[in-house]
């Protein structure tokens, strides 16, 4: 760095030191944004709200019907941890929901479910981009290893496991 200038090691071209005040426009072309990664509770809340809102709607819309067409009562709490093939069948309907949910909404443009967006948070890949249905994939089932989410405050870019494992960040909306 000589006279508080330097170059882009992709292009080459000269870059201003942002701390003078001269070439205010070019250090304006030139300006990176700030991350700032989503702390634990706006994760959680995010969570909770997604959670919520598909446990609901997949118990209406699916979970009510298909028990009643199996002749299965609805009103014992414990139903879903029988181990008919009925039973088997319906969980894995709605584990499949949960994933296409987390993994279509997290790798869409938005790059987030609805409770992210709600607390303006989103999901990207290590260099700030949109990640994968295979990406998402992989941070969705990573999850089950509920003990991983204990590691957001202890890591610097504030990741759960599932977010290391899937080369993840999970960052506040500019």
């Amino acid at each position: 760095m000589t006279g508080g200038v330097s170059a882009c090691p992709s292009c080459g071209e000269s870059i201003p030191d942002p701390s003078s005040n001269s070439g205010s426009a070019a250090t304006a072309r030139f300006a990176i944004p700030r991350v700032v990664y989503a702390g634990l509770w706006r994760r959680t809340a995010a969570y909770v709200f997604d959670s919520l809102l598909i446990g609901i709607l997949a118990e209406l819309l699916i979970g009510r019907p298909l028990l009643e067409r199996a002749g299965i009562p609805a009103d014992n709490p414990w139903v879903l941890t029988g181990h008919s093939r009925q039973i088997l069948a319906i969980n894995l309907l709605l584990t499949m929901i949960g994933w296409l949910y987390w993994a279509v909404m997290e790798s869409s443009p938005w790059q987030a479910t609805l409770g992210k967006r709600l607390f303006g948070i989103q999901v990207t890949d290590l260099q700030g981009r949109r990640i994968s249905m295979a990406r998402a994939t992989a941070r969705h089932f990573g999850k089950m290893i509920l003990i991983g989410f204990i590691l957001i405050p202890f890591t610097a870019r504030k990741q759960a496991f599932h977010d290391l494992i899937a080369g993840c960040l999970v960052v506040r909306k500019n």
